[in-house]
């Protein structure tokens, strides 16, 4: 069966084995595996995207800070004013490439295993690519917000080992309340160290953990389908909140070893699970809607939602449930309408046959390119 076939032409034709005879392209049907060139045709751009927004993304990390940001050191009695920044300077308990490692190859392994089942190219394409437009958006986000507007991590004054005796009267040192603030020029510590010290805000490890891991969160969710029309296993709960715990188990690692404030982590968690989100809706059907949340977009053509329909309450992931029966739940073989709905052309161009095939990744009796 074909799906998501573009045709030449507008033509309603059926699909077999003689489409190309009858006009049909099948470069971009999801139901085949297209050969390199095809694929890099569909893909091309966003790979130049993708590296066009890392190269970006790591100058913005490497530059110094942008802003002169004030700190206070003690009080007359030698007291310290915000002993939150005072922290020792201590081993970070998972590093940053560690974090991002993780939350990328993790995910993929989890698309990758999902194929046992699934067995579709397109599923881990545009699992993949999704998940890399997660990590590499949320990163230069949260690249751009620690240049241009940052913070002190916990443990700045260790880092930064000022001597209030080189303070000039130009600029910003000895001001405000009292003459408590300073700025940087009283740092004697590691130029590098001191740069890193005044980019707290927001946390890149929870920035990434979150992209990749809620990224995976959602993926499995919708091949799972945990939350659909009926009662599933409490393992399948567990498994889809596993990645989730695994992103607040880092963000919440760099509150222990004082490299993140607590507000530093919760705001890259929200940049993270932004850009996961964003990215999962780009590439396949739905999100929560478990009837489509499974099927990755094509490119080239528009998905075409079914109208609502009393029959579509037994569309579901398992066949204990009624997924994958053999006679179809959103579509039936190759009839011309989806329980009396009449096809459109916008649908006919998304797909040669007119069923969707909505197989699941248990059915059983899935081929290697039928829907998951």
């Amino acid at each position: 069966m074909e799906f998501f076939t573009r045709k030449t032409h507008t033509t309603a034709q059926p699909a077999d084995n003689t489409t190309a005879a009858n006009g049909y392209h099948d470069i971009y049907s999801m139901q085949t595996r297209p050969k390199f060139g095809q694929w890099l045709k569909c893909t091309w751009l966003d790979i130049l995207t993708m590296a066009v927004m890392g190269a970006v993304g790591l100058g913005v990390y490497m530059a110094h800070p942008a802003p002169s940001r004030s700190f206070a050191v003690t009080f007359s009695d030698g007291e310290v004013v915000y002993p939150e920044f005072a922290y020792p300077l201590r081993k970070e308990i998972v590093p940053i490439w560690l974090a991002a490692f993780l939350a990328a190859i993790i995910p993929i392994l989890g698309i990758l295993i999902m194929q046992v089942r699934v067995r579709s190219f397109w599923d881990v394409n545009n699992g993949i690519i999704g998940l890399l437009y997660s990590l590499i958006s949320a990163a230069v986000f949260q690249v751009f917000v620690k240049w241009l507007i940052g913070g002190l991590r916990p443990h700045f004054l260790d880092v930064c080992k000022p001597d209030t005796s080189l303070a000039t009267d130009t600029g910003y040192n000895r001001k405000g309340f009292q003459q408590l603030y300073f700025t940087r020029e009283i740092c004697t510590g590691d130029i590098d160290q001191i740069d890193d010290s005044l980019e707290s805000f927001p946390s890149g490890h929870s920035t990434a953990a979150f992209a990749g891991f809620v990224f995976l969160y959602l993926y499995l969710n919708a091949k799972l389908k945990v939350f659909s029309n009926y009662h599933p296993a409490m393992w399948k709960l567990i498994v889809i909140y596993a990645p989730v715990l695994g992103a607040v188990l880092i963000g919440g690692a760099l509150t222990i070893d004082n490299f993140h404030n607590w507000y530093d982590v919760v705001a890259g968690a929200v940049i993270g699970s932004v850009m996961a989100f964003s990215s999962y809706r780009m590439t396949y059907a739905a999100i929560w809607d478990w009837r489509y949340n499974h099927i990755p977009l094509n490119r080239n053509a528009p998905f075409p939602y079914l109208p609502e329909s009393g029959e579509l309450v037994g569309a579901v992931f398992t066949r204990k449930a009624g997924w994958g029966d053999a006679a179809g739940v959103l579509g039936r073989g190759n009839d011309q309408s989806y329980h009396g709905h009449t096809h459109n052309e916008n649908q006919d161009r998304y797909h040669a046959s007119s069923a969707i095939p909505l197989r699941a990744v248990g059915g059983g009796h899935a081929q290697p390119e039928d829907m998951v």
